[in-house]
C-alpha cells in the first residue's frame, strides 16, 4: 500500500439518515479516504442516508458504516459534522451526538463543520471562545452560544480552549475545508 497523508488517522463523521447536504457529506468522506483515512460514518440508524441538494432536491443515497449508539468514539481522531438544515436540525436532538460532540472538545480531539453543521456544537455548548464560520443563517445562534467571533470566512480554524475546530460556510468551500480538516488529523 502507498504511503499516503492520512494513513492511520481515522474520522468519525455523525449524520441523520435523511437532509444531509449531498456534497458535504460524500466529497470529505471521499477526499480523506483517498488520502488514507479510515472514514467512519455514523447515522442515527442503519437505514440509508438520502442525502439533498440544496436542502430540497434528493441526491445520493449513502450507506453507513455505522449507527450513533453502536459506534465507539473513543477510536476516532476527528469528529467530522456535515450540514444540511434538515439534517443538522434533527442531529442536534440526538443525545448520542451530543455526547460525542463534548467528548471530542474535552478530551481536545479536532471537531469540523460546516455549513448548518455547527449547530451541535452550539447544542453541546462547546463554542464558548471560539471563532468560525458556519452558514451565514446560523450565526446569531453561534454568537448567542458563546463564540467568540463568527467571521464570513471559507475556512477558520481555531484552537482556543483547548480543541480545534474547523468550520466552513457551503459546499463552495469544501476545497478550503477539507485541506484544513486535512491539517487537524495530522496536527499541522
Amino acid at each position: 500500500m502507498s504511503d499516503k497523508p492520512l494513513n492511520g488517522h481515522r474520522v468519525l463523521v455523525l449524520v441523520t439518515n435523511y437532509g444531509v447536504e449531498q456534497d458535504e457529506l460524500v466529497v470529505p468522506v471521499r477526499r480523506l479516504r483517498e488520502n488514507g483515512a479510515d472514514v467512519t460514518v455514523a447515522a442515527v440508524s442503519s437505514d440509508p442516508i438520502e442525502t439533498l441538494v440544496g436542502d430540497k432536491d434528493p441526491g445520493e443515497t449513502v450507506d453507513p458504516t455505522t449507527t450513533l449508539d453502536a459506534m465507539d468514539a473513543d477510536a476516532y481522531e476527528l469528529l467530522l459534522l456535515p450540514g444540511g438544515t434538515i439534517n443538522a436540525d434533527q442531529l442536534r436532538l440526538q443525545d448520542k451526538a451530543l455526547e460525542t460532540v463534548k467528548a471530542f472538545a474535552a478530551s481536545g480531539r479536532p471537531v469540523a463543520a460546516i455549513c448548518h453543521g455547527p449547530w451541535a456544537l452550539v447544542e453541546a455548548d462547546v463554542l464558548n471562545g471560539k471563532t468560525l464560520t458556519s452558514f451565514p443563517s446560523v450565526r446569531t445562534d453561534i454568537r448567542n452560544a458563546g463564540a467568540r467571533e463568527w467571521v464570513d470566512e471559507e475556512v477558520v480554524s481555531d484552537s482556543a480552549n483547548g480543541y480545534t475546530l474547523v468550520t466552513s460556510r457551503t459546499p463552495k468551500d469544501l476545497d478550503a475545508f477539507v485541506g484544513a480538516v486535512g491539517k487537524a488529523l495530522v496536527g499541522s
